[in-house]
């Protein structure tokens, strides 16, 4: 059976124990820095992840596997150009979107790669080429990739043999993750407007119009959609019909929408956090210590957000908004990558590396002769 690990494919990014409940990650329990991978050419695009590796973009489109558990180096590809989106995995196969650099004597070639890596040597299964590079994310669901382009095109395509399902073009360039949920995709474009279409023929349901970029994925709960727009509103729309329930105004754009339970989080550009009720009651805001770009991570009753400009990693209490814990990353945070967990490991992406962060864990007592 073919297990999906897929870092924010539903919207936000949850933590997971994949190692039984002795390794439970507790975001509100002290961490601290278990092992760091060095390197100066972090991207804004988030690692994906399996049960115990993580896949990290780097410029100059390579892309490194690492061991969760120590960092050790499993191998390193690289297909050349720069990657484009933020990268997928399943439990046989990682997912990459490059693009080629456009020249004046290759003004009119193609420029846009997908490609499958194999999990275990980081060797190419098999490749597409796109006339554009795809942007935002992939996003793996019931063995389908889903992706969208600077084109304005959507993709679907089989994740095992890279043979494409559909296309659908709606013309304007899309930036956002596609989230794929009870047989529909819905994505977020340039334009300001979210776009419903089934997930099986591509064919498009409702677009729903907003006055600024869509650019976070969008939650969805019990029939709908929430989502924020770069006009500084958090929306809930029906997923079925596209029809507005209720619009909620913050201090700026909002690219990170979650749905942990039944409220909701949303952060701002300007600098805070404000949860929400289902049914758009606010219930309480919190200021960061920077602008919030990235999917915050969810574990437990504890919500890690990485805010640009600051040095820390900030845990705040879901309940009440309340700090709980920091994450020291030892420099200026400048990168949008999300926060990732991979069992009770908290991945970190920083200007100058990977750090994996960790509560210490205790040591056995030694074996008696």
């Amino acid at each position: 059976m073919l297990t999906l690990f897929v870092a924010g494919g539903l919207g936000w990014i949850f933590a997971q124990s994949v190692d039984g409940p002795g390794r439970q990650l507790d975001l509100s329990q002290p961490l601290t820095v278990a092992w760091r991978y060095d390197s100066n050419l972090t991207m804004n695009l988030t690692p994906a992840f399996d049960k115990e590796r993580v896949y990290l973009p780097l410029a100059g489109g390579t892309i490194v596997s690492l061991k969760a558990e120590n960092g050790q180096l499993n191998w390193r590809s690289e297909m050349g150009g720069e990657l484009s989106a933020a990268p997928a995995a399943d439990d046989l196969r990682v997912y990459v979107a490059s693009e080629t650099l456009k020249t004046a004597s290759s003004a009119r070639q193609a420029t846009g790669a997908l490609r499958a890596l194999g999990r275990e040597g980081g060797v190419t299964q098999w490749m597409r080429t796109l006339a554009m590079p795809l942007r935002g994310a992939l996003t793996l669901s019931d063995g389908r990739l889903f992706a969208a382009s600077d084109d304005g095109k959507v993709y679907a395509f089989a994740a095992n043999t890279g043979e494409l399902t559909w296309t659908y073009d709606y013309g304007h360039p899309f930036k956002a993750q596609p989230v794929v949920t009870e047989g529909f995709v819905y994505v977020g474009s340039e334009d300001g407007n979210v776009l419903s279409l089934d997930a099986n023929s591509g064919k498009p349901g409702w677009r729903f119009k907003t006055k600024g970029p869509v650019r976070g994925p969008v939650a969805h709960h019990r029939g709908v959609i929430f989502f924020g727009s770069g006009d500084a509103y958090v929306y809930a729309v029906n997923a079925q019909t596209g029809k507005l329930l209720w619009r909620k105004r913050t201090g700026a754009a909002v690219q990170a929408v979650v749905q942990p339970g039944e409220d909701l989080l949303a952060a701002s550009l300007d600098n805070f956090v404000y949860k929400f009720s289902l049914t758009g009651a606010r219930l309480w805001k919190r200021q960061l210590p920077g602008r919030i770009s990235s999917q915050p991570l969810l574990a437990g009753d504890g919500v890690l957000f990485t805010p640009l400009s600051s040095t820390i990693g900030v845990v705040l209490e879901m309940r009440d908004g309340r700090q709980v814990n920091s994450l020291p990353v030892g420099e200026e945070i400048t990168t949008s990558a999300s926060s990732i967990a991979v069992g009770d490991t908290v991945l970190l992406t920083s200007e100058h590396g990977l750090l994996a962060f960790r509560t210490p864990r205790a040591v056995p007592p030694a074996q008696k002769e």
